[in-house]
């Protein structure tokens, strides 16, 4: 189809393009009829004429485009409108004299395109065509650490980059890549604690942006967006997403462009947008302020994660049936079971609050258990039994017997030893693990798997740091 084509005015002859620096000083602004540029509806892309291009044809002129959904600086780009209805674009030449405007041209747009419009990115973003989605910044840290993340300024989106990819997993796209996720709890300095507003993405016949910031002095502000799914860039125009504190620029001093938004993630239920820090802030270098977002209904869904209960070792502080343990320990009546020290697996154990720190005699060698330790262990055991009609205990120390009786309270699963009786000890090279009391205490079975899990005796307490000592019996192999 044949293109529709403004063209406007003629070339200025100006001594400036737009990547200089400085513009040279001229003594009057050029007349706007020498200004020249155009507006293309590309029909043979869209028939409905969704898709324009804007050219500045005017040399060594600075454009400025306002095309109503988006401004640009861009020499040649393509604008693409998703819904129907009448446009109008500005355009503006900045030259050396001064900045020339050119009358607006409205353009109608008769068909809509919301292909461009329906990339997951634009529907996590706004809900889809003919709908709105709202955001919070995340003060109260429901998804994130807080509101407020720093990264380097060649930081991006974090499914991309370069070769630096720590285990944060963000993009870098260049040289300075580093990031600072505070959390907010205990740096409330990044901005005041309170309610900052709201923020409304929509697609309904057009793209809307309006916010309401309370923390801002109760401003409300309305405006346009586009995204960019390629370059993951946000465009808010006449408006800013919600951000710090207007009372003492927390989280809003230094940032000379509200405009255009880093997208560093976004989906369903949250979304980070980053702007760079550029002016000096008590000589801070520049750096990447990334501000955490979640969506309304993530918001209003949201139930704090329940908080978790001590963790504890299995089999800690068990249940017995009655009899239960008296039968675990003995075999049963008229007979009985010996235990030996689990020198080859984990001896000896302190559990804090019920969890235990050491897998294996090794975690405790030399200042704890030792060689002296292994060596009693390998020729002693204990045994219970019910022979004879009694409850009887024996100990076996490197070949010398002791024996008395036992007892067993079952509500407190503590067993007496008679006389002066006592587990296996060290055989009298006076280590501090030596057990001292007739008093033992079952702190972990399992009694269900005994056999291979074995028992542990507690044989002191220390409540200070609700810790136990506690001592590794297994039955023979």
């Amino acid at each position: 189809m044949k293109n529709v084509l403004y063209k406007v005015g003629m070339f200025l002859l100006i001594g400036v393009m737009a990547c200089q620096d400085e513009l040279p000083e001229l003594d009057q602004v050029p007349n706007a009829s020498e200004v020249n540029f155009t507006v293309e509806q590309a029909l043979d892309i869209d028939p409905g004429g969704n898709t324009v291009i804007l050219r500045n044809e005017t040399p060594e002129t600075v454009a400025i485009w306002d095309y109503q959904t988006g401004k640009s600086n861009r020499k040649v780009d393509t604008i693409r409108y998703a819904f129907k209805g009448d446009y109008t674009i500005k355009f503006s030449a900045l030259t050396g004299g001064g900045i020339v405007e050119k009358e607006p041209i409205t353009i109608s747009v008769t068909e809509n395109n919301f292909s461009y419009v329906n990339d997951p990115l634009w529907i996590n973003l706004t809900g889809g065509p003919g709908e709105e989605k709202s955001w919070l910044l995340d003060i109260d840290a429901k998804y994130f650490n807080g509101p407020l993340y720093f990264y380097g300024v060649d930081n991006g989106w974090l499914d991309g980059g370069g070769p630096w990819d720590p285990s944060f997993e963000t993009g870098c796209y260049g040289d300075d890549c580093w990031m600072w996720d505070p959390a907010y709890a205990d740096n409330t300095w990044l901005m005041p604690d309170g309610d900052y507003g709201i923020m409304t993405f929509n697609l309904i016949n057009g793209s809307y942006f309006s916010a309401t910031k309370p923390m801002e002095g109760g401003i409300e502000q309305d405006g346009t967006f586009f995204l960019d799914i390629n370059s993951k860039m946000l465009t808010i125009n006449d408006a800013s997403i919600l951000r710090g504190y207007k009372g003492n620029n927390a989280g809003i001093a230094g940032v000379s462009n509200w405009t255009n938004y880093t997208v560093f993630t976004l989906t369903e239920d949250y979304m980070q947008l980053g702007v760079v820090r550029d002016q000096d802030i008590d000589g801070e270098p520049p750096a990447m302020l990334v501000y955490n977002f979640i969506s309304k209904e993530y918001n209003d869904n949201w139930v704090p994660d329940e908080p978790e209960g001590p963790q504890v070792d299995e089999g800690f502080m068990p249940e017995f049936e009655p009899g239960e343990l008296l039968e675990m320990l003995t075999g049963g009546v008229g007979t009985g079971r010996i235990w030996e020290l689990d020198a080859d697996g984990n001896p000896v154990d302190w559990l804090a609050s019920g969890a235990g720190w050491t897998s294996a005699a090794g975690d405790s060698y030399d200042w704890g258990w030792n060689d002296n330790w292994a060596a009693t262990a390998a020729d002693s055991w204990i045994r219970f039994d019910q022979f004879g009609g009694s409850l009887n205990y024996t100990l076996n120390l490197n070949g010398v017997e002791t024996t008395s009786t036992f007892s067993i309270n079952e509500e407190t699963n503590e067993i007496t030893l008679g006389g002066s009786n006592t587990l296996v000890t060290d055989g009298g090279n006076g280590s501090w693990l030596n057990p001292t009391t007739n008093v033992i205490t079952v702190i972990k079975a399992f009694p269900d798997n005994y056999i291979e899990q074995g028992i542990w005796f507690g044989t002191s307490y220390n409540p200070d740091n609700d810790e136990w000592l506690v001592f590794h019996y297994v039955l023979p192999q």
